[in-house]
Formats: structure tokens, C-alpha cells, sequence
């Protein structure tokens, strides 16, 4: 068992601007914390919404846990999120703006072990917005290269 399990969306600082992050607690089934912890779990298409005045992870994907059995959990089951009520409220009026959304960039375990998402509010990025990222992360190493 892994003491340190971090699960990135990479994709998400390629797609979208990211400015502002949060750590959110994860209402969790027993299988599912288990799946966690063998880091079987995706993020990379998840995104948050709100639904009742509480926020949800959607989309993401936990692997069944394989001694589960017939209590084992849907994978793509909607999660809730444990935030106080400022930060819900902040989180709201951000997301009502045009072009603002909320996504997952990394699943970890903290110190506790419990479960932590950390999700940061992004706006997206236009095509041309991402060949220029590329192209300076390209810059940027041939640069590094140069200097050893």
C-alpha cells in the first residue's frame, strides 16, 4: 500500500487557466476509499457543479475495488464536496461569471488518511491561447538546456 498517492489532472493546466485553488473533503464509500488508496482513481474528465447549494464532483472515476463483492460502488457516481459555507458562496458567485468553471487538479491522501480534493476555479483556454503555452514550455527547456 502506497503511503503518498497523488492522482494529477495534467490535463487540466493545458485546457483551462487556473486561478484560484481549494482543498475540499470527499463524502466516500468504504470501496471507494480503498480504490484510493491502490490509486486506482481518474480525474481527468471531472469538473465540479452545484446542485442544491452543495457542490458535486461529476465524472470522476474510481475503479471498483476488487475484493468488494456486491456492496462495491458505481465508478462514475457523483461525490459530494466538503467545503465551508464562505467558501461555497465564493465559489458560486465565480462560477455565474461567463466562462468561469470548477475542476479537479489533484486527488491525494493527507497525513489523517482521509481523502482530499483539491479543485481550482479555471477559465478556459482558446486554441491559440494553447500553442502559445506550448510553445513557451519549449522555449523554456531549450533554454535550461543551453544554461547546463
Amino acid at each position: 500500500m502506497k503511503d503518498n498517492i497523488q492522482i494529477k489532472n495534467k490535463r487540466a493546466r493545458h485546457e483551462y487557466y487556473l486561478e484560484e485553488f481549494m482543498t475540499a473533503g470527499i463524502v466516500l464509500l468504504g470501496t471507494e476509499i480503498k480504490s484510493i488508496r491502490q490509486g486506482k482513481a481518474t480525474i481527468t474528465d471531472a469538473y465540479c457543479a452545484f446542485q442544491d447549494n452543495e457542490l458535486y464532483v461529476k465524472e470522476m472515476h474510481i475503479a471498483e475495488y476488487s475484493h468488494g463483492g456486491f456492496v462495491n460502488h458505481e465508478a462514475k457516481r457523483d461525490r459530494k464536496l466538503l467545503l465551508q459555507y464562505r467558501e461555497l458562496k465564493k465559489l458560486r458567485t465565480k462560477t455565474k461569471e461567463k466562462g468561469f468553471t470548477i475542476i479537479p487538479t489533484m486527488l491525494f491522501i493527507n497525513d489523517k488518511g482521509l481523502a482530499k480534493l483539491e479543485i481550482a476555479l479555471a477559465k478556459g483556454k482558446h486554441f491559440y491561447d494553447k500553442r502559445e503555452t506550448l510553445k513557451q514550455k519549449d522555449t523554456q527547456r531549450e533554454m535550461d538546456r543551453v544554461k547546463k
